[in-house]
């Protein structure tokens, strides 16, 4: 029971997260951004918001720096939308499964590929 109300609330806090990001948060740094995840713990006291971000490592970086600083506001932003007796403290972390997944995918296009051409071209190259 416990670990469903938590799985609720960590859903509920991402909803107001991702509304806030978009809408409340007015730092340029923060460009493309997709919170993909709010892990948050048993006791509610923290949260861990995964965040992905479009761009280059250095604009990656300096979107991080905008939403760490940004903490405090979304955290109390949180706080007013959604009725808990203490909102958890944030804890923003890049989510690199995103591109993890895609440097997967083109490993296995370039394997798919090296091996259509390994193959043989005609019937009479495999009965040699």
């Amino acid at each position: 029971m416990a670990k469903l109300r938590v799985s609720r609330v960590g859903e509920q806090i991402k909803k107001e997260i991702v509304d806030i990001v978009r809408t409340e948060v007015k730092d340029p740094r923060v460009g493309f951004v997709t919170i993909t995840e709010v892990e948050a713990s048993g006791d509610l006291q923290h949260a861990t918001v995964f965040v992905s971000v479009l761009g280059d490592e250095e604009q990656r970086k300096g979107t991080m720096e905008a939403l760490q600083k940004a903490a405090g506001f979304i955290r109390a932003e949180v706080g007013r939308r959604v009725r808990l007796r203490r909102t958890p403290e944030l804890h923003f972390k890049l989510d690199t499964s995103l591109d993890y997944s895609t440097r997967i995918g083109k490993v296995l296009r370039d394997i798919k590929e090296g091996e259509k051409q390994d193959e043989p071209q005609s019937e009479t190259e495999t009965r040699i």
